[in-house]
């Protein structure tokens, strides 16, 4: 039903109510903007709202709300990659109308994505990587989840071939992120969780220990979420060569490479993790984290093409062309793959190694002057040989005045979101914080973090007294705050 019209012709509601933000109430371009109607007026929130409205109006009412949101360079909680070149948005903006999956209309798109899979196989130690298999995702979730049901149709159909019984699988991790517990619940297979021992990390022998004929995969993590540390992949692999050898077990690895394997690659080369150990057959990695490929962007790979099984594959007729497509998603942007095919050629081997070692140059510059505070125990110092560009802590066992909830509080006012969190069972009752270091994190904007963190330990420590800052305004800088962070000389 078309909306009534009022006598000056703008529009009412169908219950007779008048819609004060009309098309001809949304100001001409030389119309002061917050003097238009859009302005002086609330945003619609409950209701679809009836009329249109100018853009450029529209444009400043929402960019005007996204102000709440944190500035995401200084969120240090997310994984995600946060900066790009500018030449890497342009692609983006370019291709956001490329759905990817559409093969047969953008087939140069496809061409890249194949591209891509062969490259990532070769870096991560394929046997053979232009026979590897593999598919982009959009993120790291669905990937894993492809690569567990992989997992699970191959041990299934061993199962059916020996006359087994085929309907309880399950699979074996440490402390994973929450797509783990999302694989075990959509898709019906037991997730044997190993409680995180005092050193934060499944040992081999735990993840042997929970392994019987049913399982269909071990699954370290590599880049844990709560620490930043790796799993030991070439352990876990022994301790299962170790077991097929006593009992016949036969148990696959997929590797979650998440955060990872973009940096072990580069700046680990002679760490054992990837498709160089035999019994790895698949894993997920996630190009929009230390990838450096915008939100969305993930990939599964698989070993050799025979560890995807070819039940999980459709050949679609999809707009006139016969394709091949494996995945949870179907439509998606193809603008991520694209950026992640710039970044491949933009950097290569020597670049992105560049590139990850300053952000674990970084991350060495942030633990020493947590250290430096002298108020904290360093689970993680950014070390590459042991985890990724991240800096976890704690506070030791004892009373202080303040704990970390209320630290990661107080780093907030300053605009740095650096979380706090209690660890997974059996370490519940431990609580750390964190620091990821990403691409675009500076030595200066660490001293400017590192400060703010001098400043907050401060005042939380003494919330009676005033201190220079509050002294002196907002403009104002405690000396004596931040001179055991004092940390220009320690690169």
């Amino acid at each position: 039903m078309c909306a009534a019209q009022r006598k000056d012709g703008g529009p009412t509601h169908p219950d007779g109510q008048v819609d004060r933000v009309g098309a001809r109430d949304s100001g001409s371009s030389e119309e002061d903007l917050f003097a238009t109607s859009v302005m002086v007026h609330p945003a619609p929130k409950e209701q679809f709202p009836t009329s249109e409205r100018g853009p450029r109006q529209v444009y400043q009412l929402i960019r005007d709300e996204l102000m709440l949101d944190g500035t995401s360079r200084m969120n240090l909680a997310t994984f995600c990659t946060t900066w790009l070149e500018p030449e890497a948005r342009l692609l983006m903006t370019e291709s956001m109308d490329k759905n990817i999956v559409d093969k047969d209309e953008y087939p140069q798109t496809a061409e890249l994505e194949r591209r891509c899979v062969q490259m990532l196989a070769h870096l991560f130690g394929a046997p053979d990587p232009a026979h590897a298999a593999g598919t982009s995702t959009v993120g790291s979730s669905e990937a894993a989840m492809l690569c567990g049901l992989a997992a699970k149709w191959r041990w299934r159909k061993r199962r059916q071939a020996a006359g087994q019984d085929h309907s309880r699988p399950n699979f074996v991790c440490g402390p994973v992120q929450v797509c783990w517990e999302k694989l075990a619940r959509y898709f019906d297979i037991e997730m044997r969780q190993v409680p995180m021992p005092p050193g934060h990390l499944m040992t081999p022998e735990a993840a042997v220990e929970q392994c019987d004929e049913n399982t269909i995969m071990v699954v370290p993590t590599f880049g844990q979420t709560f620490t930043g540390l790796f799993e030991d992949v070439a352990g876990i692999s022994a301790a299962l060569d170790d077991l097929q050898a006593r009992t016949g077990l036969d148990v696959p690895i997929h590797v979650d490479g998440a955060s990872g394997a973009f940096v072990a690659a580069f700046c680990a080369p002679d760490l054992r993790w990837d498709f160089r150990l035999p019994r790895v057959k698949s894993m997920n990695a996630s190009g929009h984290k230390t990838g450096l490929a915008p939100v969305g962007s993930g990939w599964a790979l698989w070993r050799e093409a025979a560890d995807l099984p070819q039940e999980l594959v459709f050949n679609v007729n999809y707009l006139g062309g016969e394709m091949p497509t494996v995945g949870l998603n179907f439509s998606r942007p193809g603008g991520q793959v694209i950026t992640s095919y710039f970044n491949f050629v933009r950097l290569g081997r020597s670049g992105y190694t560049k590139v990850q070692s300053a952000a674990y140059e970084v991350a060495r510059h942030v633990a020493a002057g947590v250290e430096r505070l002298g108020l904290f125990d360093l689970v993680y110092d950014g070390d590459p040989h042991r985890g990724i560009p991240a800096v976890t802590w704690r506070l030791p066992p004892g009373d202080h005045p303040f704990d970390l909830f209320e630290l990661a509080d107080e780093l907030r006012t300053r605009g740095w979101l650096v979380p706090a969190y209690t660890l997974p069972p059996d370490q519940q009752d431990v609580a750390v914080q964190r620091v990821v270091v990403r691409h675009g994190l500076s030595v200066d904007m660490a001293d400017l973090l590192l400060a703010d963190l001098g400043r907050a330990v401060e005042r939380l420590s003494h919330p009676g007294r005033p201190t220079e800052r509050s002294a002196a305004g907002a403009s104002g800088f405690n000396h004596s705050a931040t001179a055991a962070v004092r940390t220009a000389d320690l690169r």
